[in-house]
């Protein structure tokens, strides 16, 4: 299971594993609220959940930091479509 991480100078979620990045979500933030307009995981690990850990680890901050997140990655809208409990987050 990777290591789930905010990568705060490169603006995104990271997944690592073995020191290695397997997988990124962008952000950018907009004052009131956070785009996040791509996910990618490296095909070798597509398929493990991967993506879904990074999605859970960045809407659980943003929703700590009491921000809002307009998902314009397809990856991260249909995460939160398939998981209500983040409808809430949506800008």
């Amino acid at each position: 299971m990777p290591e789930i991480r905010k990568n705060i100078e490169k603006s995104r979620y990271e997944a690592v594993e073995n020191g290695q990045v397997i997988g990124f979500a962008e952000f950018v933030d907009r004052g009131d609220h956070v785009v996040m307009p791509h996910t990618e995981v490296n095909p070798e690990h597509e398929g493990e959940g991967v993506g879904g850990q990074m999605a859970e680890f960045a809407l659980d901050d943003l929703r700590r930091a009491g921000r809002k997140v307009q998902p314009s990655c397809a990856f991260i809208a249909g995460y939160i479509q398939k998981n209500p409990q983040y409808q809430e987050l949506v800008q």
